[in-house]
């Protein structure tokens, strides 16, 4: 079992009532519970959106070394494969 620590933090008299409101559904047992869970949701969040950025880094890289290499891509056809796409789309769901 993790061991615990105490922490005392001041919340906004809107966090403590939703802290209270969940409490009060018996999802929760307690406060501490309930902000345990927001925290995991939060490092659960930063880990998605450092996730997102480290594959932002590597395709701006990638392009960075096309664009030295010049090697670029006619924006007409990207448009072009966009609509294909779209057309795709609209068809499935019909």
């Amino acid at each position: 079992m993790p061991s615990k620590s105490s922490l005392n933090v001041s919340l906004t008299s809107e966090l403590g009532r939703f802290i209270a409101s969940r409490v009060a559904t018996g999802r929760y047992q307690t406060a501490s519970e309930v902000v345990r869970e927001g925290l995991r949701l939060l490092e659960e969040q930063e880990r998605q959106r450092d996730m997102a950025f480290k594959t932002l880094k590597r395709k701006l890289a990638r392009a960075s070394a096309q664009a030295d290499r010049e090697e670029f891509v006619d924006p007409r056809d990207v448009l072009k494969k966009i609509e294909v796409l779209k057309r795709r789309r609209i068809a499935e769901k019909a």
